[in-house]
């Protein structure tokens, strides 16, 4: 089988797979039934058409992460107000944000000329989820996907995201041990979620492997391809009410985020 149909089988199944009502593996609100799930989850995948070798390596060992759980459940910067916000998130990052916009003046402008995106826009999602790909996180990234898959609050979300996990696997993208990241699974300098980057990670430096960690072509034309899969549309603004920000909206569910992005953009935009 063709490594791109290969892609597209795989992307498929994750898909139906996170749309099937029937998951028999039952989440819990504490660690005593995770094994039981992974067990469970495990025997799932490999019916599912995932090899073995895959699902038992990458799910093995895994540990449910009570430290993971209370960070999901106390994501208190969001609820600030705006000003704050935006003032604590953005510190020196204009003036860094212009330096890596001219460092990397040439790829924006071939990202820019594909996918309609502008480079202030990915420069400011990049500055503000990793500053500029300092801070992608270490964390293994399926002992942290299979702990919030197990636990109750959002299960369907992060079953999804573990299924794209293994697909990755799967597909050859990464291994195992390369899936580091932030503590709710993000890979790489602009933080994709599993099944963001099963859908628009893509290679843009010329050698066909995605690198999302290292690669700032791929980064770049990564995030680029989420916008304009998401249906970002080329020459327009993003003010609030615009087809743009709804588009925005996509990125991040907070509104103070929703609404840093946007001013930032702005700011390096002029």
């Amino acid at each position: 089988m063709g490594n791109s149909l290969m892609r597209g089988v795989l992307f498929a199944a994750a898909i139906s797979f996170a749309a099937s009502p029937a998951f028999a593996a039952k989440c819990g609100n504490t660690g005593a039934g995770f094994n039981k799930w992974v067990a469970q989850f495990s025997k799932e995948m490999i019916a599912k058409g995932y090899s073995k070798s895959n699902v038992k390596s990458s799910l093995a060992g895994l540990k449910y992460n009570s430290k993971v759980i209370r960070l999901d459940r106390s994501q208190k910067s969001f609820k600030q107000d705006f000003g704050k916000f935006y003032k604590r998130r953005t510190q020196g990052m204009v003036s860094k944000g212009r330096k890596m916009m001219k460092k990397h003046r040439k790829t924006f402008a071939r990202v820019e000329k594909k996918y309609g995106v502008p480079a202030s826009l990915l420069t400011t999602i990049w500055g503000l989820e990793t500053a500029f790909g300092h801070f992608s996180g270490k964390k293994p990234i399926f002992q942290s996907l299979a702990t919030l898959a197990y636990d109750c609050r959002r299960t369907e979300f992060f079953t999804n995201e573990i299924v794209s996990a293994l697909t990755i696997v799967e597909r050859g993208d990464l291994k195992k041990s390369q899936m580091l990241g932030a503590w709710a699974g993000e890979i790489g300098q602009t933080q994709f979620l599993p099944s963001r980057f099963v859908k628009y990670a893509t290679s843009f430096d010329g050698n066909r492997k995605i690198d999302l960690y290292h690669s700032v072509p791929d980064v770049l034309a990564s995030t680029a391809a989420w916008f304009k899969g998401e249906g970002w549309r080329r020459g327009q603004g993003w003010e609030e009410g615009s087809h743009n920000y709804e588009v925005l909206k996509g990125w991040n569910r907070a509104t103070v985020y929703q609404k840093t992005i946007a001013k930032l953009a702005r700011e390096l935009h002029r």
